[in-house]
């Protein structure tokens, strides 16, 4: 398809609460891990425009830190959503080309991206209306309770020897069911779609509990095809992932660099 032109969107107006702060800014061999994200994509020729959902309330904020360094990859900021990601990506197709034809959206905090996987990813866009990378669970499922239980060690035995101390417990919760890992996937991202089905999606009325820009496709009836996945293109969602992106990037912290390499 000779005229394939791709509009990303990324999708930055989170408030990095289980991560306890700004991911997005940490470092990453000496640019901030948005900037990371961003630049995956602007080597693509594929890519006509690449457009980045910033926190509203903060907007300005964001523009400040991170607009330079955006602005000279012709990125486009726009304000995202308050509370949810589809309110972000909402937004953000609102300021799609229209010569664009399809939409990838990526998550920020997502910069182990390699070249194969988007080649993969974009191959596959070219002939399927929606595609997104999947990796098979390899981990035992189970499904747990609601609600917690003390698990106690046995009082008489612990009264006799440590006494009240004994009687501390560990909480957690009981296992319900284990579920068959048989086909199912761990969905990452991108996700690309045609411009139109996007669009559809997300004209619905109701998008409130959307975890995925393919769930609303889905809803429409149409198909979505999941391709192979990388491992390492994990999402960074706590300071122990933020290590472990590191360390698969080959890239050390802003101390362990020389002075003219740090930020």
């Amino acid at each position: 398809m000779s005229d394939f032109k791709v509009a990303v969107i990324i999708p930055a107006a989170g408030q990095g609460t289980r991560f306890g702060g700004d991911k997005l800014g940490e470092d990453l061999g000496g640019r901030p891990l948005l900037l990371r994200t961003v630049e995956i994509f602007t080597k693509r020729e594929e890519v006509a425009t690449i457009i980045v959902a910033a926190p509203p309330e903060s907007i300005d904020e964001f523009r400040g830190r991170y607009g330079a360094q955006l602005g000279f990859h012709g990125v486009i900021i726009v304000a995202g959503g308050r509370a949810e990601r589809w309110e972000s990506v909402r937004n953000a197709i609102a300021a799609v080309p229209q010569e664009c034809t399809h939409i990838a959206v990526h998550d920020a905090a997502r910069p182990g991206l390699n070249e194969a996987l988007l080649t993969r990813l974009i191959d596959a866009a070219r002939v399927a209306s929606a595609v997104v990378p999947g990796d098979p669970i390899r981990s035992t499922l189970k499904r747990v309770t609601t609600e917690t239980f003390a698990a106690a060690p046995d009082e008489a035995v612990a009264d006799a020897i440590l006494g009240d101390a004994g009687r501390e417990s560990v909480r957690g919760r009981r296992v319900e069911a284990t579920i068959d890992r048989t086909r199912l996937m761990a969905i990452q991202t991108p996700q690309i779609f045609s411009a139109e089905l996007l669009r559809r999606a997300y004209a619905q009325d109701d998008l409130s509990d959307a975890t995925d820009d393919a769930m609303l496709v889905e809803r429409l009836g149409e198909p979505v095809l999941v391709v192979e996945g990388d491992p390492r293109n994990m999402k960074v969602t706590t300071p122990t992932d933020l290590s472990i992106i590191r360390a698969i990037l080959g890239h050390r912290v802003q101390e362990q660099r020389p002075a003219h390499k740090r930020f």
